[in-house]
């Protein structure tokens, strides 16, 4: 193995992003770097007034077949891919008329924005790269002969590693710069491996061997737990709108629970047209609303478990106004996450300066996931699709004697859409377009159930209501109730109307409880689990 640091004689750039190249390309060439480039590269860097040779002129091959093949030449790659600690290496070189290419610097062509932008699939098929893969896996493979760039933000470390080395790059940085590589072809090829897949009569299935790409966006300081580290990707080629992409304009550093709890909070209120307010804790709602405006559904929201609701996360569909930020102001809140924020209505969060404030520009879309969803497991990936199912009143089957009220008809369709978002067994009282109680997690759906009642009642006390919010409720169960005790509790508690998926063996011992109590009853056919 090499350690040493051979000063760098001979560059090849080659560049989609030209970002920062001109100044690199010139840095280089004061260092006594001789510089190869094509292309667009090669006029960008001719027009700035930089000596460089095109790689036509080096190889003396033409650039063919529209430029599908200008690199794919020995002259590069055995330029590229010699050992110069081995002799037969460096007489092929000198055999072949082969100069060593101590630098590449390489980024490829722009398939994601191509294929973001809208592109037939020829274009796409065209912004496929060839000989700029080739050419970085090489370098990388090579990398203790040879630099390898293929991001510019790695410019100004690498120039100031080769004035501090006489012209040399040392191994330990030319090993990261080849894991980058590395991890940058790995990358694309990802994504245009996931968009072929969708093109071909493969489409629907899980493609046999699966890749998932990601850029970090910023490390954390550390992950759920203080000996955990952790940082944040966002995952290449999806651009959804939330925690993940939003911009933050205020307060303390996000950690890794408050973007996991952002995103859900983001993910459930996007799934309302109406001004809505949801607000979460460890991933669950302690309150979720639909209202008029955004104050009434904040306050709605709040009155569902105001306790739990203590260092909560804020998620909005609506840009905030100034009496709902005068609201939220009165109680210690982690995160506010909203489409947009006006500067004056900024200026009222600036007295807590530690609340996280995050703009989207925009919400999230329902009815499309956010792509597969991925939880790994011990020597494996579980993957799935995105839960984007959503139940209209068509969809419904009263199995019961009564049938919904118009009112209540409403209440179990917002319900049932809160228990998507709810970590199972959940269980969801409802009234008036707003969550009342919430029971979530647990191991048993009577469990649920009773938390669920309790919460309510707990909730009307810090009120001063004269009866538990269940009272004139409905309750929405994630999956069916295994047994009648999950129903006669809620119907102890005061739901009127019931809605779940239905589906299990003793479902008309259900239906059975809910006509003696007098409920109406409502099976979707679909579940919504979350673990």
């Amino acid at each position: 193995m090499t350690t040493s640091s051979a000063p760098v004689r001979r560059a090849l750039l080659s560049v989609s992003d030209k970002a920062g190249i001109t100044d690199f390309a010139r840095s280089l060439t004061q260092m006594g770097v001789e510089l190869l480039s094509t292309g667009g590269t090669y006029k960008t860097l001719k027009d700035a007034g930089i000596a460089v040779t095109e790689v036509s002129s080096h190889t003396g091959f033409p650039e063919i077949m529209e430029g599908r093949v200008k690199t794919l030449h020995p002259k590069i790659h055995g330029g590229i891919l010699a050992r110069r600690d081995k002799a037969d290496h460096v007489q092929a070189m000198k055999d072949h008329d082969i100069a060593p290419i101590d630098m590449v610097v390489v980024n490829l062509y722009p398939f994601a924005a191509t294929l973001e932008s809208g592109a037939d699939f020829d274009t796409c098929i065209e912004n496929i790269d060839i000989g700029g893969p080739a050419m970085v896996r090489a370098s990388a493979k090579n990398h203790e002969h040879v630099v390898i760039l293929t991001n510019p933000a790695d410019y100004d470390s690498v120039l100031e590693a080769m004035k501090a080395h006489a012209g040399g790059v040392p191994n330990g940085l030319r090993r990261a710069l080849a894991s980058r590589a590395y991890a940058h072809t790995a990358a694309y090829d990802s994504h245009i491996a996931g968009w072929l897949h969708d093109q071909s009569d493969d489409k629907g299935t899980f493609p046999r061997q699966i890749s998932f790409a990601g850029t970090i966006k910023q490390p954390l300081r550390y992950g759920e737990n203080p000996h955990q580290s952790a940082a944040l990707y966002v995952t290449d080629g999806i651009k959804r709108p939330g925690a993940a992409h939003a911009t933050q304009l205020q307060g303390k550093e996000l950690s890794y629970n408050n973007i996991n709890d952002t995103d859900a909070a983001f993910e459930l209120v996007s799934e309302f047209d109406k001004p809505a307010v949801a607000i979460i804790k460890h991933a669950n709602p302690c309150g979720v609303a639909v209202g008029a405006d955004v104050l009434s559904a904040y306050e709605q929201a709040l009155a569902c478990d105001p306790t739990s609701a203590f260092g909560g996360i804020i998620a909005v569909n609506r840009p905030v106004t100034a009496d709902l930020a005068a609201a939220i102001l009165k109680r210690f809140v982690e995160v506010v996450i909203a489409p947009d924020i006006a500067p004056d209505v900024l200026e009222m969060f600036k007295k807590k300066e530690n609340i996280r404030v995050l703009t989207t520009g925009a919400m999230a879309d329902p009815k499309t996931g956010k792509g597969k969803m991925v939880a790994r497991v011990a020597g494996g990936l579980l993957v799935q699709d995105a839960d984007i199912g959503r139940i209209s009143e068509a969809d419904l089957k009263v199995v019961t004697k009564r049938a919904p009220t118009d009112k209540e008809m409403a209440d179990l369709l917002f319900a049932f859409r809160v228990a998507k978002h709810v970590k199972s067994n959940a269980i969801i009282y409802a009234k008036n377009l707003a969550t009342v109680g919430i029971g979530a997690g647990q191991m048993s759906r009577i469990d649920s159930s009773r938390i669920a009642a309790w919460k309510a009642s707990e909730g009307a006390k810090e009120a001063g209501a004269p009866e538990s919010w269940a009272v004139g409720s409905v309750v929405a169960s994630d999956a069916f109730f295994p047994f009648a005790d999950g129903l006669i509790a809620a119907a102890e508690a005061g739901v009127t109307a019931v809605i779940q998926p239905g589906g299990s063996i003793r479902d008309e011992e259900v239906i059975k409880a809910a006509d003696e109590r007098n409920l109406a009853m409502v099976l979707t056919g679909m579940r919504h689990f979350r673990h």
